[in-house]
């Protein structure tokens, strides 16, 4: 029967350098108080021999746990993943944040947690307790859910409101859903519309409140009204039906919409067709998110692409280098770009409607 090969220790690279426990310790945790000669004799040891520092190991050696946290809501995302309808946020913040996490010799772990539940608190505190993350990363609506920042404000643990510009705890961090937005209604009005819907988002995310305003913003500038122009839905599927149909049975219907989420948009694009209405030779559409299953409609979707992976990537960068410099005061604001197909295009003769 073959042996099992003994697994390599801390200790056997401090014997192999000749240095002691702290010494090794302090290499692997990159601390700044070790010579750079003994830096390179450990670090050729720990090559040599293979060794690879475990998370419980280091988490004896300090007061870090090399773990980050993200928390996302739970209902919408078990729905998500169910559906198995092409949604990738969370994909996208995996990819982002546990790429960043690698990098600087962290792990990256995500829990799920009922965002209008009475006993929040008690379930986030449940899983700060089990994991003590050194970060925390919060994304909409959590992000601005004052029980969870307020609990964690209280903790002392460094966390990032994705989505939010809010003044409170924590580095706010979002994705230029203002500006977005706005790039969004320029590339319509580029193309001679005047007349351009919006679909946005439920008022508890100030995203889609932002959104909103860009939207507003770009419109007021061109000198085109907006009153009857704007309608919500929850960035599902069926919301997104309800908007449209109502914006598109308007006297003077838009020539354009732009849906604030690619499940809303493709519901548009459903209505437009039992409405007997071509894309985008009648109505044009864009779409926020950029998930993979916009590029596979007919015709495929216009859409903001939403760096939620670079958001997230940024979160645990800030997050980790709390240690040592101090948050941002202003909120960090990324932006996304316009990825433009086939479901816009110039706007409709008043002839032709």
């Amino acid at each position: 029967m073959a042996r099992r090969r003994q697994a390599v220790t801390i200790k056997h690279v401090a014997a192999d350098a000749g240095v002691s426990l702290q010494t090794v310790s302090r290499v692997i945790n990159k601390e700044p108080n070790v010579r750079p000669a003994m830096a390179e004799k450990v670090q050729a040891s720990i090559d040599r021999l293979g060794y690879v520092p475990s998370i419980a190991a280091q988490r004896m050696s300090g007061s870090r746990s090399y773990l980050i946290l993200a928390i996302n809501d739970r209902e919408r995302t078990i729905a998500d993943w169910k559906a198995r309808e092409g949604r990738d946020w969370v994909d996208q913040m995996l990819l982002g944040g546990m790429l960043t996490c690698a990098e600087r010799g962290y792990r990256m772990l995500i829990e799920l947690v009922d965002t209008h539940s009475d006993h929040v608190e008690r379930e986030l505190g449940g899983a700060i307790a089990a994991l003590q993350p050194d970060g925390v990363i919060l994304t909409p609506p959590h992000s601005e859910n004052p029980l969870i920042t307020s609990f964690l404000a209280a903790t002392h643990i460094p966390f990032a409101r994705i989505g939010s510009r809010q003044e409170g705890p924590g580095i706010a961090i979002t994705m230029g859903d203002t500006a977005n937005a706005r790039l969004a209604t320029q590339h319509l009005l580029d193309h001679g519309h005047r007349r351009i819907g919006f679909v946005a988002g439920p008022p508890e995310f100030s995203l889609a409140n932002r959104r909103i305003d860009g939207w507003q913003a770009a419109m007021d500038e061109a000198g085109h009204p907006t009153g009857d122009l704007c309608e919500r839905g929850d960035f599902g599927f069926e919301t997104g039906k309800q908007a449209a149909r109502k914006l598109l049975a308007l006297p003077d219907r838009p020539t354009a919409l732009i849906c604030s989420s690619d499940q809303m948009t493709l519901a548009a694009l459903e209505v437009a067709r039992e409405l007997g209405i071509d894309v985008p030779r009648d109505l044009s559409l864009v779409s926020f998110d950029n998930s993979p299953i916009v590029r596979f409609t007919d015709p495929p979707l216009t859409a903001v692409d939403q760096p939620i992976a670079a958001t997230a990537s940024r979160a645990v960068e800030l997050l980790i280098d709390s240690r040592k410099a101090p948050s941002p005061d202003e909120p960090v604001i990324l932006t996304g770009e316009l990825v433009v197909r086939g479901s816009s295009g110039p706007a409709p003769a008043r002839g032709q409607r």
